[in-house]
């Protein structure tokens, strides 16, 4: 045998030696110990429980009308609705914009439509007859118009429709047809 051969030979005899050695009763100890450390330390019971954020309660489709919309202002721990040309948004994660205190508070529980498509947070753009009839919205021009659809379609994209808006006394099954057309 020459050299190489005999030096490979002595390798893997050392080798074989080697991990035999590791694995040794005291070792397998020893590691069982680090491992359960590790277990305890990084995954031992927090001081605080761990609480999940609370699930909103589920929002069944309602149809309003601008008197029972009213109270959907977000004080007294309302949620915050608003009602563009006839469909009702839960604007409740927006609250620091639409409810109380918020640059648009003043169309909280009412029909924003026309106060959105003209610009204007004046009251006058508000119902004024809670048990009248809905704002047609027949006077708007087409420039109105389009910025009335951009309102909504940002609604749309980011809150859920919860109702219909309908007058006093129309308060029937039949309206929720044809939501959202």
């Amino acid at each position: 045998m020459d050299y190489v051969d005999q030096r490979v030979a002595q390798l893997a005899s050392a080798v074989h030696t080697s991990t035999t050695a590791l694995f040794t009763p005291l070792n397998a100890v020893i590691l069982s110990a680090l491992l359960y450390a590790a277990y305890a330390f990084l995954l031992r019971a927090s001081p605080h429980p761990i609480t999940l954020p609370r699930e909103q309660p589920a929002v069944v489709f309602t149809t309003f009308t601008p008197r029972t919309l009213l109270p959907y202002n977000g004080e007294n721990n309302m949620p915050v609705y608003l009602a563009v040309r006839g469909r009702v948004f839960n604007v409740t994660p927006g609250r620091n914009f639409y409810g109380p205190g918020g640059p648009y508070a003043n169309f909280a529980g009412r029909d924003a439509s026309r106060g959105l498509a003209c610009s204007s947070f004046d009251e006058d753009m508000l119902t004024k007859d809670l048990d009248g009839p809905l704002d047609t919205l027949s006077d708007l021009g087409p420039a109105e118009l389009d910025t009335l659809r951009g309102w909504e379609e940002r609604f749309e994209d980011k809150y859920l429709v919860v109702g219909r808006l309908v007058a006093a006394g129309e308060e029937r099954e039949e309206d929720w047809k044809g939501i959202g057309n």
